[in-house]
């Protein structure tokens, strides 16, 4: 008896723990590629250097998939880029005039990342930021009083590998 009751106590700390975690977390990535680019009706599969998934839309006269933007790991382009304890890592989709559709923060291992990275405020105030912007924290990227570093480093990661993204694969002419 005593070890069914050890076996359910362990059983339902682990629901507890799996009930608490932040969605993105359990989200299988196709889940996640539809977050960052709500717009697309499909998705390749990794591909290029750098690595990104290529986001379609349907055009509704040849029912045809047709090239709408990118989604990338921002570890996989700025793998250096560290917050205070470690990657942050996180899923952004970027349309072809170099504007970000949505971020999404998919693992990290920060001390105040529950209210910092994790808050679908910091993902919000990217939806359809340019390339072209600041990136700044206090600027044009909110600030949280002690989560600099993470926020800093965040906000590095999004604009670096999207600005790369953008040097590889967008022209000049069509960003805004």
């Amino acid at each position: 008896m005593f070890r069914f009751v050890i076996i359910s106590a362990i059983m339902v700390a682990g629901a507890i723990v799996v009930a608490q975690a932040p969605v993105p977390y359990l989200w299988k990535l196709p889940e996640q590629l539809q977050n960052v680019f709500p717009e697309a009706t499909s998705f390749s599969d990794k591909e290029g250097n750098p690595p990104h998934f290529k986001a379609y839309v349907t055009d509704v006269r040849t029912l045809k998939p047709v090239l709408a933007g990118y989604v990338f790991w921002t570890t996989e382009l700025e793998p250096l880029e560290r917050g205070y304890d470690g990657p942050i890592k996180m899923l952004v989709g970027m349309d072809l005039t170099g504007r970000l559709t949505n971020v999404l923060v998919v693992d990290h291992h920060e001390p105040y990342g529950y209210f910092s990275v994790e808050s679908a405020q910091f993902a919000a105030q990217f939806h359809n930021k340019s390339i072209r912007d600041a990136f700044r924290v206090g600027s044009d990227v909110d600030a949280i009083s002690r989560a600099t570093i993470t926020m800093t480093s965040a906000s590095r990661a999004i604009k670096n590998s999207a600005r790369r993204m953008a040097r590889q694969y967008l022209s000049p002419e069509d960003l805004k």
